[in-house]
């Protein structure tokens, strides 16, 4: 079922989710055993603690549910967004086969001894970002010694290029929108022989996506540790290409099966790949085109990762498209909380789920939504705040403004 309201809100609800006969693309690739895997590399990190989870009891009430989480990876690893738990998995495993060593039991500290130096050094890594995962990507590369690249699209903050280069990497942004910057990425990788450190599947190019997806296992097993036992009902991601909301359908559906909390995947409404593919009903991804227009710059993706895709069409519960100002709203909830409630800084691209929590709690045109997704006052929420401030000035004029 899919509905839309005038100020472009949309959704669909998706009949495959929670049926038996349908035919389920293999999540074994995100099990238990991954899970802590992944888990045990990331806490060798230099200077890894997890993130907090703030709790906003007191917008639970005024919202009539019983309790809302959200995972604030501004935290982490001093880099203001959750990406590095990908990107520094990925090139660590790459590594780790190049140089012949175990990837289950690789370390950071390992990769950087005095005996692989000089291999290490020898490889450039290339990658296209919106800010985030490049920024990543530069900080891996440059704690494990070896040279980085990074490609953006049109319209990227100064901000956000300049933080990437502060951590070694040559920087440009491009003339054309996220998906121009890979194909750009992925042809100069494919010239010169560097690796191509992208979270898009492309022809012969599935073992690095693979890897920055389970990356993000630790994020989701740090969130439902915190919890203390009190699993949420509802969990709602943001999606761009769609790597960490894959990654978390498939951790839902390893660790809790068919008991699994609902999931809803949230995206703008100017890069909604994942909400346009499911309305076709044909099974097939669909790409968005043109400049991908939204402040939630993190998101603004037009084309479904390929590894995610099969995993999200066929256990993802919902799927909304929001405009701009839903993510506006939310940055300036989480930074203004009510009193009692824990504050975070979100993001354009972080902010998104609570402030559409908020429009489905208070608008009465959302009750079929509201009532689709089986609100109930024991309900309970879990989001993630993905980003922090990435970009202090549009942070500012959003929150101040």
């Amino acid at each position: 079922m899919t509905q839309a309201l005038p100020d472009r809100i949309h959704w669909y609800l998706n009949p495959a989710a929670r049926n038996k006969e349908s035919q389920k693309p293999d999540t074994s690739y995100f099990s238990s055993s991954v899970t802590q895997r992944v888990k045990k590399f990331h806490q060798a990190l230099p200077g890894f603690k997890p993130t907090p989870l703030a709790r906003l009891d007191n917008l639970a009430d005024h919202s009539g549910i019983k309790s809302i989480r959200i995972k604030d990876e501004s935290y982490r690893c001093g880099l203001n967004a959750f990406k590095v738990l990908g990107a520094s998995y990925a090139l660590s495993v790459y590594l780790s086969q190049r140089l012949k060593l175990d990837p289950a039991t690789v370390t950071f500290q390992r990769l950087k001894s005095g005996k692989f130096k000089n291999q290490i050094n020898e490889l450039t890594c290339i990658t296209a970002t919106d800010g985030n995962h490049g920024r990543a990507v530069a900080w891996a590369a440059r704690e494990l010694g070896c040279h980085a690249i990074v490609y953006m699209p049109k319209g990227t903050a100064s901000a956000r290029l300049e933080s990437i280069r502060e951590l070694g990497a040559d920087a440009a942004i491009i003339d054309g929108n996220y998906d121009d910057a890979v194909q750009q990425a992925a042809e100069h990788a494919a010239q010169h022989q560097w690796l191509l450190l992208q979270d898009t599947v492309g022809p012969g190019n599935e073992e690095i996506p693979l890897r920055v997806m389970q990356g993000y296992l630790t994020l989701f097993e740090e969130a439902f540790n915190q919890l203390d036992g009190k699993l949420p009902t509802h969990v709602f991601i943001q999606c761009g290409v769609g790597s960490l909301a894959g990654c978390l359908q498939a951790y839902l559906v390893e660790k809790f099966g068919r008991q699994r909390p609902l999931l809803t995947i949230v995206e703008p409404t100017k890069a909604a790949c994942y909400y346009q593919s499911m309305i076709a009903e044909d099974g097939q991804p669909r790409k968005v085109e043109g400049d991908l227009d939204t402040i939630m710059a993190g998101l603004a993706c037009g084309e479904p990762n390929m590894l995610s895709w099969p995993i999200i069409k066929t256990h993802a519960d919902a799927f909304v498209a929001c405009p701009d100002e839903i993510a506006a709203r939310g940055m300036r909830m989480l930074g203004n909380p009510l009193q009692g409630d824990d504050r975070v800084v979100s993001g354009e691209s972080g902010a998104v789920t609570l402030g559409l929590i908020a429009q489905i709690m208070e608008r009465p045109e959302l009750a079929p939504l509201k009532e689709a997704l089986n609100f109930q006052p024991s309900s309970r929420v879990l989001l993630f705040s993905t980003e922090g401030d990435t970009d202090p000035a549009m942070y500012r004029q959003i929150v101040w403004g």
